[in-house]
């Protein structure tokens, strides 16, 4: 994609003073006779002009009977001015803070559409804090980076602490936007029986929306994001509410044996584990957690009373398309799990996968 700069121009500024002697000079009157008519002193009608006294409720209903225009647009214009002056002292004082933004992986926020760019660093500070909907770089570090640390100690994380946090954000924002029934466990646990016949349909514009919807009527916020360098994270889930859960999968692997995998693990922990606990899925992790999550996904896709039958299963695409049609998944699910468990070399019968990719 083309990025786009939107540019900081101070000098747009412009104090409705500078309306005032428009006015003025289309009337004929000098500031002197605007004073009179207002019932003001000339030096106050001066700073009014210079932008250096503030339009009251009281001004405002003065200069609509004066100058004709009405008192709402002379507040709206004096509460446009303020805030822009406003806005400019944030942005040059947000610059100061312009190292925050090295921590960040601005490309791929960038590139994902997460951000807009801007060339005055203070106001593409001020974008970055608006995206984590933060109001400072501290109040980001306790919200977001200090959280992520806790789980790289605890977990021997060692990826970039900055980037998971801003892959975890674009997953609350997305959740703000998918509307949520209120959680309910056994309608989750319902819903995900229901879900598995959906692992046969391989056209993500499809099988998203659907997913999508069916894990709304349950609580359950399902939101596809791509992560940025530095978050090899294939899933993740956290609670944000006591009603309302995210589950967030970033189709790391790129095939849907991997990603209904990585969905299923997710919801494992949903149903099986506190909702007080976030999860984040990286490659190596293999704590009394992963493994219940990962049973839980490997036994309700194929449940034990079917797996028995996969070490006797012909090495054929016939013989697991027949095999997975009687119990009701995607080739992809039994190639996936017989390779997993060293049925299948990792080299046979990947064309029963199918292989996705990120269109950003």
């Amino acid at each position: 994609m083309t990025e786009q700069t939107t540019s900081f121009q101070p000098d747009w500024i412009s104090p409705p003073g500078d309306t005032i002697a428009d006015l003025l000079e289309e009337k004929g009157w000098s500031q002197a006779e605007f004073a009179q008519r207002c019932g003001y002193t000339t030096k106050h009608a001066s700073l009014l002009i210079n932008g250096k006294a503030s339009i009251t409720e009281d001004t405002a209903l003065k200069l609509e009977r004066v100058l004709g225009s009405s008192a709402r647009f002379w507040l709206v214009r004096e509460a446009q001015y303020r805030e822009t002056v406003a806005r400019q002292k944030e942005f040059n004082a947000l610059e100061a803070q312009a190292g925050w933004l090295k921590q960040l992986p601005m490309a791929d926020m960038l590139k994902f559409g997460w951000i807009k760019k801007f060339s005055h660093k203070g106001q593409q500070v001020a974008e970055c804090l608006q995206y984590f909907g933060v109001s400072s770089v501290d109040i980001w570090q306790k919200r977001y980076a200090e959280p992520v640390a806790a789980f790289k100690a605890s977990n021997k994380f060692e990826k970039d602490g900055a980037a998971v946090s801003a892959w975890l954000r674009q997953g609350e924002r997305c959740a703000d936007e998918i509307a949520c029934e209120p959680y309910d466990k056994e309608r989750f646990r319902q819903v995900l029986s229901e879900l598995r016949a959906l692992t046969n349909e391989t056209e993500p514009d499809v099988f998203v929306i659907a997913l999508v919807e069916a894990c709304s009527q349950a609580g359950v916020a399902v939101v596809f994001a791509p992560t940025p360098k530095g978050c090899p994270i294939s899933g993740a889930t956290r609670w944000l509410s006591a009603d309302k859960a995210l589950l967030m999968l970033s189709l790391r692997h790129a095939t849907n044996d991997h990603l209904w995998f990585a969905f299923f693990h997710e919801a494992g922990h949903l149903l099986l584990h506190g909702k007080k606990m976030v999860f984040l899925e990286t490659k190596g992790l293999d704590d009394e957690h992963e493994q219940q999550a990962d049973k839980f996904a490997r036994d309700l896709l194929i449940p034990s009373a079917h797996a028995v039958q996969l070490p006797f299963l012909d090495k054929t695409y016939a013989a697991v398309k027949q095999f997975a049609e009687e119990i009701g998944v995607a080739p992809a699910i039994v190639v996936g799990r017989m390779q997993k468990e060293g049925y299948l070399t990792w080299n046979l019968l990947n064309k029963c996968k199918v292989r996705y990719k990120w269109n950003h």
